[in-house]
């Protein structure tokens, strides 16, 4: 993720945030959600002043969003209506079709299905609420948290793991039994079939 240009001090509505993505784990977001209940009372609004989202803005003048999609999608589903952003490029003087290869060719954008297909960025949801649940990218989450791989900083890392999962995990499985299935899928990660993926931890013997 490129580092911030500068922190946009003025709050603005989660609503507005053009997603880059178009997928999420629901199963993740549910999580961030009991986490910030955890600490509205208290911590809150310090929790909110220390967390900014990183966006780009686009044509328009649009604020794209190109990180924390969980976490944006978990307070606005708590009730939280805005969030400081810190602004990692501006691109509002490119054109529609050259401010998408911009982003394309910077890895800000991950136009991806639920099925791992790339698709047009037209298709890209216009608001946060608007993105589906991937459960290969819950998994992916939990993976990590168990230390399965390790958090990095690169942009969509989970992503590339939850494709990689969804190739060989059956999605039946993960629906019915996931804390089993996400066991499983702890010792896919740390395999030698993972080890050209981001963050992979396993053995190099």
């Amino acid at each position: 993720m490129p580092q911030p240009l500068e922190p946009h001090l003025s709050p603005v509505e989660i609503t507005s945030l053009r997603p880059t993505q178009m997928t999420v784990g629901l199963r993740e977001v549910e999580n961030k959600r009991k986490q910030w209940a955890a600490i509205r009372e208290k911590k809150g609004p310090d929790f909110l002043g220390h967390h900014m989202v990183p966006v780009v803005i686009g044509y328009k003048q649009r604020l794209y969003l190109v990180d924390h999609h969980h976490l944006a999608l978990a307070l606005h589903d708590e009730g939280v209506k805005h969030v400081l952003t810190s602004i990692v490029a501006d691109l509002s003087h490119l054109g529609r079709q050259e401010f998408w290869s911009v982003m394309d060719h910077r890895n800000l954008v991950y136009p991806f299905d639920v099925e791992g297909a790339r698709r047009p960025v037209d298709e890209l949801p216009k608001q946060i609420t608007d993105l589906q649940d991937d459960p290969f990218r819950s998994l992916a989450g939990a993976v990590r948290d168990a230390g399965g791989f390790a958090k990095i900083e690169a942009p969509f890392t989970e992503f590339l793991w939850a494709d990689f999962f969804r190739r060989r995990v059956s999605s039946k499985d993960l629906r019915h039994s996931f804390d089993e299935t996400m066991a499983e899928a702890v010792e896919l990660a740390r395999s030698h079939d993972a080890r050209h993926l981001p963050g992979w931890c396993g053995r190099t013997e």
